[in-house]
C-alpha cells in the first residue's frame, strides 16, 4: 500500500490506546474516534500508486514542447479525431463583431475579455498576470478574470452580481461600446526564510478596478481575480464518479489533522439541477458543458441556448444598443458548434510524465507524501461514465488516471483568501487543482505562474503560500533541506 510513516503516525493519534494524546473534547463529543480499519481505508485513498501511472490512462499522449497540451486523447477513433479538429478551430479562432459576413463567427461582445477561448488559454495552457512592478500601472491583459458580487445570494444560491457591472469585470468593448474599465495591478514583496536560513521572497498582488465607465462600484463589492488554467484532461476529471469525490471528504474527515475538504454544490445549466462542483477555482462549476457555454457568454460575449441573454446591465445603454450576431438558432453560437468545442476540451489529453524513475524524483514523491500533500492532491482514480455522453467519448471511461487532486474545497488561509463566497465555497476556500502537466508550462506558455491568480513563480512559491488547512504541510516543507526541496519540486514537475 506504500503508506508514509508520518501519515501512519498521524493516524495512530486518533486511535484509542495508540497514544496518550486525547482528542479535543468538542471533537470527541461530536464523533466517535475512527476505528483502525476506518483510518486504514481512509489512508489507502491517498497512497502513492505502486508503479507510476500514465496520467490519463490510455488517453495519455507522449509529448513535450509547445504543443504538449494541444493533442487529442491517444485512444480516440477517426470520427472523434475529426470532431476534435472542428472543435479546436472554434476554440482558437477569433470571433468578430456583428454584423459581419462571417456569420458563423460573429457576435463578439458587446463586452468581452478575449476574442477567442485560446486568447486566454494560449496553446490550451495557463495564462499569466503581467510581470511588472510599477505601482498601479494599467496594462490590458487577457487570461485574468475578476469576478464580482455583492452581499447576498443570487439565483440557486450562487453569488449576487453587481447591479451595474454584473458578475465579472470585462475590460474590452466592441466598436461603439465602452469597456467597463481597467484592472490595475501592483505587487508587495513578502520576505521569509527556510529553516536552514535560505531567504525567499513572495509577491503579493494588489488589484484596483479603475477608470470606471459606468459609475461607482456597489457598496460592499467583493472581487476575486482568477487566472485561466490549462485545459488538459478536463473530460477525465468529469468522468471521476461523484461518489469518489464525496468519499474523499469522508476519508479526510476520518483522519486526524486539519485537512477537511468539502464539496461544493452548484447549479448546472445543462443538468438543470444542483450538482457536485468540480471545475473552476472554487469548484463553482459542475460540468465542462456549463463551463464552456458560460465562458463563451461571459468572456467573449457569445450567447447560446443555455445563456441566451447578453450580459449588459440596465445602466450600460451602449451595450444594450449594440447589434447581435446572426446565429441560425436565434443565438450567436449554435448547439452543434458549441457541442464540438465542449468535445474538444473533453478530449484534450494530459501528457505523460517525464523522468518518473529518476532517483531524485522518486525521493521527491516520498517527501510529497511525508509532507501530507497527497491528502489533498489525491494521486489516482478509475474513471466512470460521462455526465453527458454526447459531449464526451467512450474512450475516457474505465481509465486509471493520476491527476493529483481531490476536487474538494479547502480553507487555504487568510493570505490566499479573496473574501468572496461562491455557492457553498467560503471566501477562504479554494478547490485543489490537478497537478498533471505543471512541469511543461515553461515549454507551452513560457512561464510557470501558479495558484488561482498566478502570484506564485513556481512550485516552491506555491507551497509557501499555502495556509489554513495546509499550514502544517507548508511548515514541514520549510524544514526540508535544500536538496529535499529540490527533490520535491522535481517530483511535482515530473507529473
Amino acid at each position: 500500500m506504500n503508506l508514509s510513516p508520518l501519515l501512519l503516525a498521524m493516524a495512530c493519534l486518533a486511535l484509542p490506546g495508540c497514544s496518550a494524546q486525547r482528542q479535543e473534547p468538542a471533537a470527541a463529543a461530536q464523533h466517535a474516534p475512527p476505528t483502525a480499519a476506518e483510518v486504514e481505508a481512509a489512508l489507502r485513498r491517498f497512497a502513492a500508486p505502486a508503479e507510476p501511472l500514465l496520467p490519463g490512462g490510455q488517453a495519455t499522449v507522449h509529448a513535450t514542447g509547445r504543443n504538449a497540451f494541444s493533442l487529442p486523447a491517444a485512444n480516440l477513433d477517426d470520427a472523434e479525431r475529426t470532431r476534435f479538429v472542428i472543435g479546436n478551430s472554434f476554440f482558437k479562432r477569433n470571433w468578430v463583431q456583428a454584423p459581419a459576413s462571417t456569420t458563423a463567427r460573429d457576435g463578439l461582445g458587446p463586452h468581452f475579455l478575449a476574442r477567442s477561448c485560446g486568447g486566454c488559454h494560449v496553446q490550451d495552457g495557463r495564462a499569466q498576470p503581467p510581470d511588472f512592478h510599477t505601482p498601479l500601472q494599467p496594462r490590458p491583459f487577457a487570461g485574468l478574470l475578476v469576478r464580482l458580487s455583492v452581499p447576498g445570494a443570487g439565483p440557486h444560491g450562487g453569488p449576487l452580481p453587481d447591479p451595474v457591472y454584473g458578475d465579472q469585470f470585462n475590460t474590452e468593448g466592441v466598436l461603439g461600446v465602452l469597456g467597463e474599465g481597467q484592472v490595475r495591478l501592483r505587487y508587495e514583496t513578502i520576505h521569509g526564510r527556510f529553516a536552514d536560513g535560505t531567504p525567499y521572497q513572495l509577491e503579493k498582488p494588489l488589484y484596483e478596478l479603475a477608470a470606471l465607465h459606468y459609475g461607482p462600484l456597489a457598496p460592499g463589492l467583493m472581487t476575486s481575480p482568477r487566472i485561466a488554467p490549462q485545459v488538459i484532461g478536463l473530460g477525465l476529471l468529469e468522468h471521476i464518479p461523484a461518489a469518489e469525490i464525496l468519499a474523499n471528504a469522508a476519508a479526510q474527515a476520518a483522519l486526524p489533522g486539519p485537512i477537511k475538504g468539502q464539496p461544493n454544490q452548484v447549479w448546472d445549466a445543462y443538468g438543470e439541477r444542483m450538482m457536485l462542483g468540480r471545475f473552476g477555482w472554487k469548484a463553482n462549476v459542475a460540468s465542462l458543458a456549463h463551463q464552456t457555454a458560460s465562458a463563451f457568454h461571459g468572456d467573449i460575449g457569445i450567447t447560446s441556448k443555455r445563456f441566451p441573454e447578453q450580459t449588459c446591465t440596465p445602466t450600460q445603454q451602449d451595450c444594450l444598443a449594440a447589434p447581435h450576431g446572426n446565429g441560425a438558432e436565434g443565438v450567436e453560437i449554435e448547439d452543434r458548434v458549441l457541442d464540438d468545442v465542449i468535445f474538444y476540451q473533453a478530449t484534450l489529453a494530459p501528457p505523460a510524465r517525464r523522468n518518473a524513475g529518476d532517483p531524485a524524483v522518486r525521493r521527491g514523491e516520498a517527501l510529497f507524501h511525508q509532507a501530507q500533500c497527497a491528502l489533498c492532491h489525491r494521486p489516482s482514480y478509475q474513471t466512470g461514465p460521462a455526465l453527458f455522453p454526447r459531449l464526451s467519448s467512450p474512450a475516457l471511461v474505465g481509465q486509471a488516471i493520476a491527476p493529483y487532486t481531490d476536487l474538494l474545497l479547502h480553507d487555504m488561509g487568510e493570505a490566499l483568501a479573496d473574501g468572496r463566497p461562491d455557492f457553498l465555497a467560503s471566501g477562504r476556500q479554494w478547490r485543489t487543482p490537478p497537478l498533471w502537466g505543471l512541469g511543461l508550462l515553461p515549454e507551452v506558455n513560457n512561464h510557470q505562474r501558479l495558484l488561482h491568480d498566478g502570484r506564485a513563480r513556481g512550485v516552491l512559491e506555491a507551497i509557501l503560500w499555502h495556509g489554513g488547512e495546509a499550514a502544517e504541510a507548508r511548515e514541514l516543507v520549510r524544514q526540508f533541506s535544500a536538496e529535499d526541496r529540490d527533490a520535491l519540486v522535481r517530483f511535482v514537475e515530473s507529473l
